[in-house]
């Protein structure tokens, strides 16, 4: 029989970088007691962003932040919209150029992720923020 559950969570970011939020987000899939199924993880927020990336060496994070820091600079004369600061509109272009939801197949009870895979709330803003993600898991 098809079963669906659904639930928020909220995450302090410190400022611009990836979180990652794999542990939380295993453990509600774990309490829901389904063998298979997919899961769609969701971020309500223009300025941050979902990714599935490595979670072994942190290098890797770092050198993500690095080139979007080129590729979208702070305080880039191109943007009119810079309501909130200089970070204001690249945080908006690096979401845009991401993802703001995810699938992670569900399979023998287990999300299927690789090995040294984890999944992320990309913080794009220099600022702390809270953000908020919505989980919807369907399966049997």
């Amino acid at each position: 029989m098809l079963r669906q559950f659904t639930t928020s969570m909220t995450f302090e970011t410190r400022g611009r970088g990836l979180l990652e939020v794999t542990r939380p987000v295993t453990e509600w899939v774990d309490e829901s007691g389904l063998a298979a199924g997919l899961l769609t993880v969701f971020v309500r927020h223009t300025s941050a962003s979902l990714l599935i990336q490595e979670n072994a060496d942190p290098d890797v994070r770092g050198d993500l932040d690095r080139f979007f820091a080129r590729l979208v600079p702070d305080g880039d004369p191109l943007f009119r919209h810079h309501d909130e600061g200089a970070d204001d509109m690249p945080a908006h272009v690096r979401a845009a150029l991401t993802a703001v939801q995810l699938s992670v197949p569900l399979s023998d009870g287990r999300l299927a992720l690789g090995t040294w895979q984890g999944i992320y709330l990309w913080e794009h803003r220099t600022r702390p923020h809270r953000r908020e993600i919505v989980l919807h898991l369907l399966g049997e």
